[in-house]
């Protein structure tokens, strides 16, 4: 069952997990050279860089948008109807990568419209996958 749906899903994971491994890795590291007490952080980073504080942000994207577009990718794979993700599912996962790496570079107005480009294709993409689902099972 390789579909590009699965891989999508795993790769969608792997990216929020990638997140949260790179910023408790600096956190660890701040820690260790003792620039912020390990009880000194909080959930957003607010007390921390502005890279740190985009860093919780952008993982905590991933985090809101896996159950809803994780969710429409297992919903195809337990149906077998995959067919409706996988020709969009490459898609979907690069535009959330693209929209992680924006937020990580800047917060830029020029950055903000282009990381809500990429968010917008993964919004249409997860209208089209949950209407042709529906579709498929109703």
């Amino acid at each position: 069952m390789n579909s590009p749906t699965i891989i999508a899903l795993l790769g969608f994971i792997a990216w929020a997990l990638f997140l949260l491994v790179l910023m408790e890795s600096i956190r660890s590291k701040m820690v260790l050279t003792k620039e912020v007490a390990p009880n000194g952080f909080n959930p957003e980073n607010s007390n921390l860089s502005s890279f740190m504080q985009r860093l919780a942000r952008a993982h905590a994207n991933c985090i809101e948008g896996l159950p809803i577009f994780g969710g429409l990718m297992i919903a195809a794979l337990v149906t077998s109807n995959a067919a409706i993700t996988d020709p969009l599912a490459y898609i979907f996962l690069g535009a959330r990568i693209v929209q992680s790496l924006i937020h990580l570079a800047s917060l830029s107005p020029a950055a903000v419209t282009m990381r809500f480009s990429a968010f917008a294709v993964q919004m249409i993409i997860g209208v089209y996958w949950c209407y042709q689902l529906l579709e498929a099972l109703i």
